[in-house]
């Protein structure tokens, strides 16, 4: 008889909640530093915000992983176990999470909170509506789209070329339908018909600044800085020219406060922003990281998909921006995930396979390798455990990983929570508190390209030393594209790069750790608020559509509220 276990919101709905004030509490919060939403759930002051930003003394951390399978890889479970598992040896930990995009919308999975004995909670409201800061941004969004859109209808005393406004609607939903839509049909009454289209909520550059943004007065000048469309003559309209940025700011405000929860076992977790790493940002907000820093000795932090676009992002972008340097990483990975990327499908993962396993490891071993020879920062390895691993299989992961210099630790967090960590725990600390046996640190960190240069070469340096391309190929929109944002004085922005999460290529197909290919980069924009510059390649989309089966169709509520599906 097979074994069974509890699904994750089944053990979450059984977990001892201590109250927010309890939890606040142990972070040498008072009731004054904190807004309660209910009773799990709250916000920190501006106040408290204010006082404690200056401290930033905390070991920081990041979690990442190798390139996402069907078969799943365990990051955020592992970010999770990792703070509860400092705990156990004895430090005090913070952790700062990505928030999740609405469960029953996303449509590939129902959530994204974790999962067995390392999930932060209330489960349920995380990842449905939770405090209310993606309608803030989703909000704020669209009231600049409607005031855009109005200033034309009112005689567009700036000059608005229609068929480039670059601003686009949003809504937190996958929805094909919404992709390229025709507007302001009905007559003059009705607005000035044009083509647009709507963006996923997470993949606004809104979402980007609010996740960028270091206190409300930068939030403000950031959002007037966004670049909505263009004259005739190729000039730049601002949404700071459409006096929008006051309003917007004052939507974003209570949203701009970092969200604190607990884990299972009570260790204090802000979630706070930028799900997607392949379409915007992909990393928490900064004022969450800063949080956490600020009141833990450790802040533990991830960011979204493989270690080729969310650390990426988090190192060359993020810590670029608020100077930032992790002091170690951890790239996680299952035994069953490398043998995906060793060509063994989903149904025959069960099975040992070494074969397979040696195959899909080059996987790893890239991000690893990247982690430690481009951004130079110590590194170690979490194997996210199954059942079904053998030994054999574990020994040959650690073998390889040891003759790039890094260490390996079994991480059993699903199944034990804190206590299965505790090996990765002491890794970690040793980490950060001396460096690896190469010397490297949080002193030895370097980002991929420098602020010198433009747009393209910064473009390449990703492609060529992250992802091992051969070079880039711009088509000639791109190009034009480059040209024109290079004149207006982007050129020094690092590069935000779009691309698909399931490959170190742009063809999701290539999986493991290809070579001899090419990127293909179709569309560069600015998001002049964020700050950075959007390569858009291969056939991304910041619009995706639901899956044949979505995940809204496993989730049910019962009479009593009880929530069933989420995962």
């Amino acid at each position: 008889m097979s074994e069974t276990f509890k699904s994750d919101v089944e053990i979450a709905a059984e977990a001892d909640k201590k109250p927010i004030t309890e939890i606040a509490a142990r972070l040498g919060l008072t009731a004054d530093d904190i807004e309660p939403y209910g009773k799990y759930k709250a916000k920190i002051t501006a106040e408290a915000m204010a006082r404690l930003s200056a401290n930033r003394d905390a070991k920081l951390v990041l979690v990442t992983a190798i390139s996402p399978t069907p078969a799943g890889e365990g990051k955020t479970t592992t970010t999770i176990g990792l703070g509860q598992a400092m705990n156990h040896i004895g430090k005090k930990a913070v952790i700062a999470l990505r928030e999740p995009s609405l469960g029953p919308v996303f449509g590939i999975k129902g959530g994204a909170a974790g999962g067995g004995y390392a999930q932060v909670v209330p489960m349920e409201d995380i990842n449905l509506h939770f405090t209310g800061d993606f309608h803030a941004i989703g909000a704020a969004n669209n009231l600049l789209a409607a005031m855009v859109d109005n200033h034309i209808h009112q005689g567009n005393a700036l000059g608005f070329d229609v068929r480039r406004i670059t601003w686009k609607r949003v809504v937190d939903m996958n929805d094909r339908q919404l992709r390229h839509i025709v507007c302001g049909m009905g007559g003059k009454a009705s607005g000035v018909p044009r083509e647009d289209g709507f963006d996923i909520t997470v993949a606004s550059e809104i979402m980007a600044i609010f996740c960028l943004a270091t206190s409300i007065s930068d939030l403000k000048e950031r959002l007037a800085r966004i670049v909505v469309g263009y004259t005739r003559a190729d000039e730049p309209i601002t949404a700071g020219q459409l006096n929008a940025q006051g309003a917007m700011c004052a939507l974003l405000k209570d949203a701009l406060k970092p969200n604190l929860v607990q884990t299972l076992e009570g260790t204090p977790a802000f979630i706070h922003g930028g799900p997607f790493a392949n379409i915007a940002h992909g990393c928490n907000s900064i004022i969450a990281t800063r949080m956490a820093m600020a009141l833990g000795d450790y802040a533990i932090t991830e960011a979204g998909f493989g270690a080729d676009l969310g650390a990426e992002k988090f190192l060359d972008i993020k810590c670029r921006l608020a100077n930032l340097k992790p002091d170690a990483v951890v790239v996680v990975a299952t035994v069953r995930a490398l043998k995906n990327h060793g060509g063994v499908p989903k149904a025959e993962l069960n099975e040992e396979n070494l074969e397979a396993l040696e195959a899909g490891l080059p996987n790893l071993l890239q991000h690893v390798e990247n982690i430690t020879t481009v951004y130079k920062l110590p590194c170690v390895v979490a194997i996210n455990a199954f059942p079904t691993d053998t030994k054999a299989e574990l020994d040959l992961v650690e073998t390889r990983c040891k003759e790039l210099g890094v260490n390996v630790a079994l991480s059993e967090v699903w199944a034990k929570g804190g206590e299965g960590g505790e090996e990765l725990a002491r890794e970690v600390v040793r980490l950060c508190e001396n460096g690896d046996d190469e010397g490297r640190s949080a002193k030895t960190f370097e980002f991929a390209y420098g602020d010198e240069g433009g747009i393209a070469e910064k473009i390449e340096a990703v492609a060529k030393k992250v992802y091992r391309a051969d070079g880039v190929d711009f088509t000639p929109a791109a190009k034009k594209q480059i040209k024109h944002l290079e004149s207006m004085g982007f050129g020094e922005f690092p590069v935000c790069m779009a691309k698909t999460q399931y490959s170190f290529s742009d063809d999701q197909t290539l999986l493991g750790a290809p070579r001899g290919f090419r990127i293909t980069v179709r569309e560069v924009k600015v998001s002049a608020g964020a700050g950075f510059v959007v390569a858009l390649t291969g056939n991304i989309m910041t619009m995706p559509g639901l899956p044949k089966h979505p995940a809204a169709e496993n989730i049910d509520v019962d009479e009593t509220g009880k929530i069933t599906g989420l995962f």
